[in-house]
């Protein structure tokens, strides 16, 4: 028995001693190990800010923003009337036909309390009657205030007993490439819906004659959305939903959206002074892919390049000279003509504008009073041409059209009698409203001149057509 105990406690013993030696060394080296390899890993490097804005769905929240949009965003439902095809025999035959009603619908956003809406022009274009439901899905009739076509901007007025909603303008200028944001609207009639993105790029063009300047994105935007609210995350509103590039109609993966401070401008100026009132710097801009841009290496200037200045103008008045290159405006880089029209679009005849221009190497800031649209002139088929003043249109009754204020083009001179004092009312069949339209003609066709209308300076209106 004695023997037996004996045996026990050396085992016993042994047993403790060797658990105290695994504790002491063993396992305390095994722990260090691992906590080595764990502190320094030897791997492909990672960044940790973009792992999280693609894996951490918490990163970003748009929740509050989607909250406040939503209840501004309405539904427009526009009514118009338009001539049905023959429904009857003698319809056919006397040419007759029959007036049909036509539903059409988009999305506006509520921009003040007392119910002031803005949306596209083509949402609301030859309305006969307009309607207004909100998100809680009261109906109202809705006033067209006033429209511009040009920025395809409309301004809308609904009477509401109460407050209503409303979103605040944000400051487009200051959005940055890559900066998420939600569209919000009524795509298919589906109301209050909300997709995200990101800014996809600005300044974006789509007429190809430098006259827009879109916010791109990649929030779904698809039919009804037009005139809706594109917001950042705060909620602020930086921009309205107006086109989409796709060869179905549908999205595609990019759509694009009026400028918030062009948006902004464009109601203050209808609710102030009726129509828009457009502030022009007055220089003409070299085409960075003309041949005469390639052959003399300004294609990859940092900057605009100034190729003409219009005769007192306030850029004539300033001092700013052919050759100038155009760096800024204020604080906004100009790096193509649709930053510096986008920038411009915000601004009124007599603001002053800070130009930095680079001249002979060397960088300059010339402050520069805007001038009134009406001296803005375009050179086309040998002849200089010039819009309407508004006030000249109503004293002479003229809808439409520019003013031939030069003409070195021969043939139209001796030929047909075209001189200064004419009024181009038409090209090609092309109703002409400004010198903007003529600078689509020429884009679209050039120096081919099929058609002419015109109204003399006798008041008598001549068509010429060219075989």
């Amino acid at each position: 028995m004695k023997k037996i105990l004996t045996l026990l406690f050396v085992s016993v013993l042994g047993g403790i001693i060797t658990l105290s030696a695994y504790k002491l060394w063993i396992e305390k080296d095994s722990k260090f190990f691992v906590a080595t390899n764990e502190a320094q890993p030897t791997f492909i490097p990672t960044n940790k800010t973009t792992s999280n804005l693609l894996y951490n769905a918490d990163s970003v929240d748009f929740t509050q923003a989607a909250e406040n949009a939503v209840h501004a965003v309405v539904h427009v439902k526009n009514t118009t009337v338009s001539q049905g095809g023959p429904v009857t025999l003698q319809d056919l035959f006397y040419g007759r036909s029959q007036p049909r009603t036509q539903v059409g619908t988009g999305s506006g956003v509520i921009i003040s309390p007392d119910g002031y809406i803005i949306t596209n022009n083509h949402v609301i274009n030859g309305a006969r009657q307009l309607s207004i439901t909100l998100n809680d899905n009261k109906i109202y009739p809705a006033k067209l205030i006033g429209t511009d076509e040009k920025t395809d901007i409309a301004l809308l007025k609904i009477d509401a007993d109460d407050d209503l909603p409303y979103v605040t303008f944000g400051d487009s200028d200051q959005a940055k490439v890559g900066e998420w944001v939600l569209a919000v609207g009524n795509p298919f009639n589906l109301t209050s819906t909300v997709t995200a993105g990101i800014i996809s790029a600005k300044s974006r063009d789509l007429s190809g004659v430098n006259a827009q300047s879109f916010i791109q994105t990649d929030a779904a935007v698809n039919p009804g959305n037009s005139g809706g609210a594109l917001v950042n995350i705060n909620g602020d509103l930086i921009g309205i939903n107006t086109a989409i590039t796709s060869q179905t109609g549908s999205y595609i993966g990019y759509s694009f959206a009026v400028p918030s401070n062009i948006a902004r401008k464009v109601v203050e100026d209808i609710m102030e002074f009726g129509d828009v009132q457009t502030g022009i710097l007055g220089v003409n801009i070299l085409n960075r892919n003309s041949k005469y841009a390639i052959e003399n290496g300004l294609n990859e200037i940092d900057g605009v390049y100034v190729s003409g200045i219009e005769e007192n103008s306030g850029a004539d008045k300033a001092g700013l000279k052919n050759g100038d290159i155009i760096k800024r405006i204020d604080n906004i880089r100009i790096s193509k003509f649709a930053d510096l029209s986008g920038y411009l679009n915000t601004k009124r005849p007599n603001d002053v504008v800070k130009v930095t221009i680079q001249r002979d190497g060397n960088e300059k800031i010339i402050p520069v009073t805007l001038s009134k649209y009406e001296i803005s002139s375009v050179e086309y088929l040998d002849m200089q041409l010039k819009n309407i003043p508004k006030q000249a249109k109503e004293k002479y009754n003229i809808d439409n059209g520019v003013l031939v204020i030069k003409n070195n083009n021969y043939s139209l001179y001796k030929n047909l009698g075209i001189n200064e004092g004419y009024v181009i009312t038409e090209i090609n069949g092309e109703k002409i409203n400004s010198v903007e339209d003529i600078n689509k003609l020429q884009q679209k066709y050039g120096d081919n001149l099929t058609k002419i209308s015109v109204i003399n300076t006798n008041g008598q209106k001549e068509s010429f057509i060219f075989r």
